[in-house]
């Protein structure tokens, strides 16, 4: 018989530090065993200084779903323009903590402090196809993630986003 998986307040530490410590500042923590696996689980830690590209999962069959489980979160969606047309905060034990994501649909994520949230997704996980980033979006690691990273954190509905102004 396999041994329980347990996910307990150490685990949960220990990723937070990982992400503090991390040059993108998040981990995750990956439930399933192999990125082949039908169904993704996995605990993310995300510190409020990282930077999530928008993106669109491209395979018409990949949702995503999303659990706070401490802190809260911010997820933004865009239309093709880029231009912000809802927010949903999620928080831990608030009355929003969770939601799924439909395929194909521009999303982004923020936080002001220290997050974990689970993820669920259909898998298998192929980094090459699972992602399309957004055009008008700064690509990670580029000299203007923190100017677009401010602009996203204080985003009305109606912000637009393109084109990139560097």
């Amino acid at each position: 018989m396999a041994d329980v998986k347990l996910f307990d307040s150490d685990v949960f530490s220990s990723l937070k530090r990982d992400a503090e410590l991390s040059p993108r500042r998040r981990a995750n923590y990956n439930v399933h065993e192999h990125y082949d696996d039908v169904v993704q689980r996995l605990f993310i830690a995300m510190m409020p200084d990282s930077y999530v590209r928008p993106h669109r999962h491209t395979q018409a069959h990949n949702w995503e779903f999303f659990m706070v489980l401490e802190g809260s979160i911010d997820i933004l969606f865009f239309d093709d323009d880029g231009c912000l047309t809802k927010r949903v905060t999620l928080q831990a034990g608030g009355e929003c903590c969770g939601l799924q994501i439909p395929p194909l649909t521009w999303h982004a994520t923020v936080c002001d402090a220290p997050v974990i949230f689970m993820e669920v997704k259909q898998g298998p996980y192929d980094a090459n196809e699972d992602k399309g980033f957004a055009d008008w979006a700064p690509q990670e690691g580029s000299r203007e993630v923190t100017q677009f990273l401010g602009k996203l954190k204080h985003a009305k509905i109606g912000t637009s986003f393109f084109p990139i102004k560097g």
